[in-house]
């Protein structure tokens, strides 16, 4: 069935890794909203399977597949088990990522650095790679990348994260070169989002929440809601014309990114 509504994504189905909380849930909740099907990846099983049944008891329809996308052998089985589940494959978001954040320059490792890499750019990169024949056979598909917004600040105690992001940042853009016109992608580049993950790290740091707020220009810290209906946007027939677009929902944020370590 063919909508009007050129946000829609009726008939869609959306492979979303991070599925099970955050971000990852608040784009899978939009998605469903917008009348898409989607597969949820997540490590944490209970909390991939409870975002599922939420959202079969009261929105439509969705699948978990616990799965830690860091393992790239277990990526072809996500995969498969989307299109057996729904019969296809429209779009996939790599929501999945992260790293050690709030470290001082000189504790960082190589090691951590190695890790990031492959958690943030070659996991990503690995499910595209796989998933582009199924969505080469579905008109108007898409990936969509949660990148970060803290690349577009000089910002202490982020190294190992914000360097695999920027690299996510040009992945993002090679890929909609290298894939169009038969598929888009884009990027969302989120500032500081009200997650669990998120309000944990701050409670234990007097005064960064306070800072964090005051560096954006809404006064306020993003939802997942936030970058969820960013993503349907992106996922749509509304952004037809669009592709290797990295988009800031950050809420005007400006500064440095946190002041919490000190000078040497």
């Amino acid at each position: 069935m063919t909508s009007s509504n050129p946000f829609s994504l009726a008939d869609k189905v959306a492979l979303i890794t991070g599925g099970g909380r955050g971000i990852g849930a608040g784009i899978a909740r939009a998605f469903v909203d917008a009348g898409a099907a989607v597969a949820l990846v997540s490590r944490t099983k209970e909390q991939v399977e409870g975002v599922a049944a939420d959202i079969n008891g009261s929105r439509g329809r969705a699948i978990a597949l616990p799965a830690d996308v860091t393992d790239l052998d277990a990526l072809p089985g996500l995969i498969e088990q989307t299109v057996g589940e729904f019969g296809g494959l429209d779009i996939v978001v790599n929501c999945a990522g992260g790293g050690d954040m709030w470290r001082a320059f000189l504790d960082n490792t190589v090691d951590e650095l190695e890790t990031a890499f492959h958690f943030n750019v070659a996991a990503p990169f690995e499910l595209v790679r796989l998933a582009v024949p199924h969505l080469l056979q579905r008109p108007g598909a898409s990936v969509v990348n949660i990148v970060s917004g803290a690349i577009n600040l000089q910002a202490r105690g982020h190294l190992s994260c914000d360097a695999a992001k920027g690299a996510l940042f040009y992945v993002t853009r090679s890929m909609a070169a290298s894939l169009g016109p038969r598929i888009r992608v884009n990027g969302i580049m989120p500032g500081i989002i009200e997650t669990e993950a998120m309000k944990a790290v701050v409670a234990k740091r007097e005064g960064v929440l306070e800072h964090l707020i005051a560096q954006t220009r809404m006064r306020r810290l993003g939802r997942p809601r936030d970058i969820g209906l960013a993503a349907v946007y992106l996922a749509s027939p509304a952004a037809s014309w669009v592709t290797g677009l990295l988009l800031d929902i950050d809420g005007g944020t400006v500064g440095e990114g946190n002041s919490m370590f000190p000078d040497l």
